[in-house]
């Protein structure tokens, strides 16, 4: 598979326009970690109708974040897959870009990015006593403080997204026995001294 096919590092201003929407990153945070799906059932899982559901992934689907699985359907049934495993947002250039409407963009797809990342951390921490004992002992929930430059800091960063790359290619079947989808959320950003 392509690089560009698992995963997406930048996107074009006007992709960018077409994420931005609350209901278009829950479909496309659905079908990348689900697998394909049709708006039927993303409406179901998603708690959506499915005529939302399927506007909403043609949309993704001019925008290239989505196409069709032409292995899986038959007759007027329409599967849909994720183009990219994941995306990386981290450079300033939409967020500093002359247009208002992509840094405007920009913006909303960074705060809903925000906003599921903090719905996924607090499900896990709603659920974490009905997984086992050897999950509990898994998961993490860190914070550290540094004093780093610029360069310092994408070094690092480039450093984390290397090695948690390098771990796609240990990942297990899903009927492996005992296993589970393992989100990874990484913020990381200076701030004002206090």
């Amino acid at each position: 598979m392509p690089l560009q096919r698992k995963y997406c590092k930048y996107f074009f201003a006007r992709s960018l326009r077409g994420l931005a929407h609350p209901l278009r990153m829950r479909l496309l945070g659905a079908l990348r970690e689900y697998g394909p799906a049709t708006a039927s059932q993303l409406a179901e899982r998603l708690g959506e109708s499915s005529g939302a559901t399927s506007y909403h992934l043609r949309q993704l689907a001019t925008h290239g974040f989505v196409e069709d699985d032409p292995e899986r359907g038959k007759g007027r049934e329409r599967w849909w897959k994720a183009v990219h495993r994941g995306h990386r947002m981290g450079s300033d250039r939409f967020l500093a870009d002359p247009d208002p409407a992509v840094r405007g963009a920009a913006s909303a797809v960074l705060h809903e990015v925000a906003t599921l990342h903090t719905e996924q951390m607090s499900t896990w921490l709603g659920t974490l006593h009905g997984w086992s004992e050897d999950w509990r002992g898994a998961w993490d929930m860190s914070d550290f403080h540094l004093r780093l430059t610029p360069e310092l800091a994408r070094e690092m960063r480039d450093k984390v997204h290397e090695l948690i790359e390098s771990y796609r290619e240990k990942a297990v079947d899903p009927d492996t026995e005992g296993s589970a989808p393992y989100r990874v959320h990484l913020h990381a950003f200076p701030r004002d001294e206090d």
